[in-house]
């Protein structure tokens, strides 16, 4: 059977050797994702879109019972609009995608395609807010954007994409804070609970921040490359957008004044981020909770008495008990060509049941995070399951935190800083001095960038690791996606 498993993935390149190749070798062979006709665009098919779908429940759910309410905006801006607020400009002008012609006519005006929604939104508020009784105003948007991206990776970095964006409106500058913050919580505990993914959070520096914000705060994962990968944001705009657009809102002492606003995403990079935080050399391990089946059935000696039966009654328990779950019955291929393959689709759970576990009254159990079986007894194989599944997801998460934890250094140099990046892989943690152009030469000499200023701020030395100035903040730095 080791020999089968080794031929079967001799078509996945080695996770240790060269990963960049062993992510996209996982994501074309699991059948996640194709690559699109257009250059950097993808197709996500049907069992990578079944991902998307179930992470976009999981997370609709808690931006819903925050108070927010989704919406629809168009998705060609006038190119006035993103004129309007010229810090915007600066920071997307590469990316946005232009549409010219309607049919054979020049359009009198450019329109872009979006690479983000706030300028449309915007407008749109301008007419929406006219009191204080019209705030907050909470909104969500799941669509898809487009930004023309040089160098492309399925999921990770692609010219159009999936996500989701949160816009909201409030009438103080502490509430629009708050707002931020509570968001960016919301994705921490979604990358925890549902993800099993641990998350650094903090605040962006200047030079990283999105562009037009106040304040841009980050989860970012680490993958198993060590490097990092920005996982989700959210954005203080503050009255940046109000003044550019004109919203403004009448008090309760009858003044007019400018609203403060928020902007918060996550995106189809969530999955890439799945892929190489939980990956293995066998192919995608996926949480229980996101995976598109939770449980595959697979019968052994199919063709002996009540076998398939009895399958096919489990199967029918663990549906009626609301699990993903699939009877792969094929007579095509053989049961060991099965386990490979669920195993290269990370199924969390495989169960085996021939004769000789129906006399036992079993079912043979393989964990796909770790490899191990185990026995569940048939009487009572929905619980057993669903027990399992919870402990899968624990496991999941604990792996990936201890792995973090593994890979976590500090440094006092710059120099030390390159060393650990080059030998160690992984996230370091810096001081620094709050200066861009220590900032600049950093990335210069290293190739890391700054990932966040964690909120939990744990100062190492007192001195900027690049100039030897005052340092003002802790930094963590990573060579990212």
């Amino acid at each position: 059977m080791a020999k089968k498993n080794q031929d079967f993935v001799t078509h996945i390149a080695n996770i240790e050797e060269d990963f960049p190749q062993w992510y996209t070798d996982v994501v074309l062979q699991s059948e996640m994702v194709d690559y699109g006709p257009v250059k950097g665009t993808m197709v996500i098919r049907p069992y990578g879109y079944a991902i998307w779908e179930n992470m976009q429940a999981e997370l609709d759910a808690r931006i819903k019972e925050t108070g927010h309410h989704n919406a629809y905006f168009p998705m060609l801006i006038p190119e006035s609009f993103l004129k309007k607020e010229a810090e915007h400009v600066e920071g997307f002008a590469p990316e946005v995608a232009w549409v010219t012609k309607g049919g054979l006519e020049d359009l009198a005006e450019p329109l872009a395609i979006r690479p983000t929604s706030e300028t449309i939104i915007c407008d749109m508020y301008a007419k929406w807010v006219q009191s204080y009784r019209d705030l907050p105003l909470l909104v969500n948007q799941w669509c898809n954007v487009m930004r023309w991206e040089k160098s492309t990776r399925p999921f990770l970095r692609t010219s159009e994409f999936l996500w989701q964006e949160g816009h909201t409106v409030h009438a103080t500058e502490e509430e629009a804070q708050e707002e931020t913050i509570k968001m960016l919580g919301v994705y921490r505990e979604f990358a925890q609970n549902v993800l099993a993914m641990p998350m650094y959070t903090g605040r962006k520096t200047e030079k990283e921040k999105f562009a037009g914000a106040v304040a841009t705060y980050t989860i970012e994962a680490m993958m198993k490359d060590g490097k990092a990968l920005q996982s989700g944001t959210s954005h203080n705009l503050g009255q940046h957008f109000a003044k550019a657009f004109g919203i403004t809102y009448q008090s309760k002492e009858g003044r007019e004044e400018y609203v403060w606003q928020t902007s918060w995403g996550v995106s189809t990079r969530l999955i890439g981020a799945l892929v190489m935080v939980h990956g293995d050399q066998r192919g995608l391990v996926l949480p229980p909770k996101v995976a598109p089946i939770q449980v595959v059935i697979v019968p052994v000696a199919a063709h002996k008495e009540g076998v398939i039966e009895k399958c096919e009654e489990v199967c029918a328990a663990l549906k009626a008990a609301g699990i993903r779950v699939k009877l792969d019955d094929r007579d095509t291929v053989s049961p060991g060509w099965k386990f490979n393959e669920w195993e290269l689709k990370g199924v969390p759970v495989r169960l085996e049941i021939g004769p000789r576990d129906m006399e036992n009254g079993v079912a043979m159990a393989m964990r796909r995070d770790t490899l191990e079986k185990q026995t569940l007894p048939l009487e009572g194989i929905v619980d057993a399951c669903a027990e399992l599944l919870a402990v899968i997801h624990t496991g999941m998460y604990e792996k990936a935190q201890a792995f973090r934890q593994a890979h976590e250094y500090d440094a006092l140099t710059v120099e030390e800083m390159e060393k650990h990046f080059d030998e160690d892989k992984g996230y370091v943690r810096a001081m620094w001095c709050g200066d861009r152009e220590c900032e600049d030469k950093i990335k210069e000499m290293t190739g890391a960038t700054s990932r966040c200023m964690p909120f939990e701020q744990e100062p190492i030395s007192d001195k900027c690791v690049c100039c030897g100035k005052p340092a003002k903040k802790t930094v963590l730095w990573a060579r990212a996606y």
